[in-house]
């Protein structure tokens, strides 16, 4: 088994210290820990992930989150403030998102929402509001989804949790984005919900959600949005003139969508809005015992006690950047993904896929796009693969708008697809990674894809084995 991080240079501890370790040692290993891989994004080479970028607002949300980190905001007794921080961001998100333009004279229109995790957290909590709405109000027990094949994985991950059949459809491979006929056609008795991204993770493409808010109403489904990547982008986007069609919720039709806080709402890494229309559809996945021994429990999501510092931070971020800042933020990385997609555009032998927004994907039809990967890796850059067809995908962010970036990425990238015409007959590196199966995935292909994915998930959790003695340990 590989060994851990950085045990070259400090302790492996498989047992707790027989007395505590120094409190300002500790510090110091953090620090130089954090420092160094701090530098692996802070240049712009990284594709998303590190959606704010910015030290200052950190530490602002650093000190917030301490304010509130040791209180659990199960107990609104005793803190009363994550009511209101809670309640705020909430209802912030939802104006964002269009709950404003509802008409408030139709009862089903009775926008609420709640804070979760993360985008997956948000897409697995609107799966069962969907699932228990559905058995209350039209009897299903065993109830579909129906996906487009770019949808993100975390809809199949929660299906799975929660008994769902998932039917997935296909998407254009021009546009890479759903046909609502198609999606239309695959509804059966059973369906309780279609999907559509705004945008989604692989190509940063708006599926065609006026159309299939259309579906959804002649059918009688909810439509979820998955808004996690681009729900605190896209609305700035659209005001900002860019060409982004409508997504939110007050697209007729709509009934739930997703919306990182912590992605480009910069906020910490642990918080996501999900957003109902319609209070009743909510309050179905809320959970209550009312004869437990240990008194009466209810609970409106599947954590239970929360920890008010992520709260605290999520509020501290959104109040202190404000309309005019998400604002102005949002205009830098719409002109840099402009900027960094025309260097795609200026090589003949790259494609853009689809229309994207502030995430742009690229392929190649005269070599494997990979070796532009393996190049582009060695000029410090970061960017995600995938695959049927192969292909790479940036997801600009903060970062990336600083002065330079987007020259830099101008010249390796021409550097980079010189290269892979050099090399263009040869098997790429990061292909066996990151890249599709030849021909197809098979059933032997995905057994040991999941081995090998095993594994990795192995080294990432599991201690490696000690030393022998005779090795000196």
């Amino acid at each position: 088994m590989s060994p851990l991080p950085y045990d070259d240079r400090f302790p492996i501890n498989r047992v707790l210290p027989e007395t505590g370790v120094d409190r300002a040692l500790l510090l110091d290993q953090l620090a130089a820990m954090a420092s160094e891989e701090d530098a692996a994004w802070e240049a712009g080479g990284c594709s998303g992930t590190m959606y704010c970028g910015d030290h200052d607002h950190y530490e602002f949300m650093t000190e917030a989150f301490g304010r509130f980190g040791h209180v659990n905001i199960l107990q609104r007794d005793m803190c009363p403030s994550a009511t209101k921080m809670e309640s705020e961001v909430i209802a912030m998100t939802l104006e964002l998102l269009g709950a404003n333009r509802l008409d408030p004279s139709e009862s089903s229109n009775q926008p609420v929402g709640m804070l979760t995790t993360g985008g997956s957290g948000s897409i697995g909590h609107a799966m069962l509001a969907y699932r228990e709405h559905a058995r209350a109000t039209r009897g299903i027990e065993r109830p579909n989804v129906i996906k487009p094949e770019t949808a993100h994985p975390a809809f199949d991950k929660a299906c799975h949790l929660y008994g769902i059949e998932v039917k997935k459809v296909p998407v254009d491979p021009i546009t890479t984005t759903v046909d609502p006929d198609v999606v239309a056609a695959a509804i059966d008795e059973r369906t309780v919900a279609i999907i559509g991204s705004a945008c989604n993770y692989g190509y940063g493409t708006v599926d065609p959600i006026e159309a299939l808010g259309q579906v959804a109403i002649e059918r009688g489904v909810g439509l979820h949005v998955d808004g996690c990547l681009g729900g605190f982008l896209l609305p700035f986007g659209r005001e900002l003139g860019e060409p982004i069609p409508p997504f939110d919720l007050s697209v007729p039709g709509v009934t739930t969508m997703s919306a990182d806080t912590h992605k480009y709402g910069y906020a910490f890494k642990g918080t996501s809005v999900l957003c109902f229309k319609d209070k009743a559809l909510r309050n179905s996945q809320y959970f209550y015992l009312t004869d437990w021994s240990g008194g009466k429990y209810c609970s409106p999501g599947i954590e239970g006690s929360r920890s008010g510092g992520l709260l605290a931070a999520t509020w501290a971020s959104m109040m202190s950047l404000g309309h005019t800042g998400y604002l102005e933020y949002a205009r830098a990385i719409f002109a840099t993904a402009r900027t960094m997609r025309a260097s795609v555009e200026r090589h003949p032998q790259l494609r853009i896929m689809g229309s994207p927004t502030f995430l742009f994907s690229f392929t190649s039809d005269e070599f494997d796009v990979y070796h532009v990967n393996d190049f582009l890796r060695l000029r410090g850059w970061r960017l995600n693969g995938q695959q049927y067809p192969n292909a790479l995908h940036l997801a600009v962010t903060r970062p990336q708008t600083q002065p330079g970036v987007a020259e830099r990425w101008d010249t390796d990238l021409a550097d980079a697809v010189a290269y892979a015409v050099e090399h263009a007959d040869e098997t790429p590196q990061s292909s066996a990674v990151y890249g599709g199966v030849a021909g197809g995935m098979t059933g032997e292909a995905d057994e040991f894809i999941r081995m090998m994915m095993a594994e990795m998930m192995d080294r990432q959790q599991d201690m490696p084995a000690p030393a022998s003695p005779q090795q000196g340990a």
